[in-house]
């Protein structure tokens, strides 16, 4: 009966009121012959050239690809590209490294101080002229990066400090860390790319 009795005063009520939107007019949005996005078109929200969607043939593809291949062959084969440098991934992280770099890496790997090691997971290698980009690696018959192991150690020793003033709460927790320091001995690059 309450139910019907208050479903009943809400009719009435509003029949009373005038028939009026809820949201007030700025928050209306008023339609209009603009189309598109609420966010303005700005440098920031769209590129400043002209959009383009100009396909480049097949055949003028294979031709650039084959041309770019060529030339990093010859470079590759006249030994005329400089210094290497190579991104390689290693405990966690990714590092940019070169000949006769130094690596502190924040643990222990399986190899003994003195061991030569082989990274395997090489993402980039390049040099003034060219960069090979792995999707994501290199392939190993690619790339060959080399390392020694020079020295395992731990690090110093870092104080972690829990304190509250007025409660008597104090922990103190020492932080050492294992390190590990390699030294990259070469990095070489495949005699020809297919």
């Amino acid at each position: 009966m309450a139910l019907t009795r208050g479903a009943g005063l809400w009719r009435t009520c509003s029949r009373f009121l005038s028939i009026k939107p809820l949201l007030s007019p700025p928050a209306v949005r008023t339609q209009s012959s603009v189309s598109g996005d609420l966010v303005p078109r700005t440098s920031l929200s769209s590129p400043p050239w002209p959009e383009q969607t100009v396909l480049v043939p097949e055949e003028e593809e294979q031709s650039r690809h084959a041309a770019v291949v060529s030339t990093v062959n010859q470079r590759i084969h006249r030994q005329d590209f400089g210094r290497l440098f190579a991104v390689v991934h290693i405990a966690g992280r990714q590092w940019k490294v070169t000949d006769e770099d130094l690596i502190l890496l924040e643990n222990h790997i399986e190899a003994e101080c003195g061991d030569r090691i082989r990274m395997e997971k090489v993402l980039l290698v390049g040099a003034e002229e060219f960069t090979l980009i792995g999707r994501p690696l290199l392939g190993q018959d690619l790339v060959r990066v080399e390392a020694t192991v020079i020295e395992k150690t731990d690090s110093c020793p870092r104080i972690h400090m829990k304190f509250w003033k007025r409660h008597r709460f104090q922990r103190k927790k020492v932080i050492i860390q294992p390190q590990t320091v390699l030294r990259i001995n070469s990095i070489e690059l495949a005699p020809r790319l297919t």
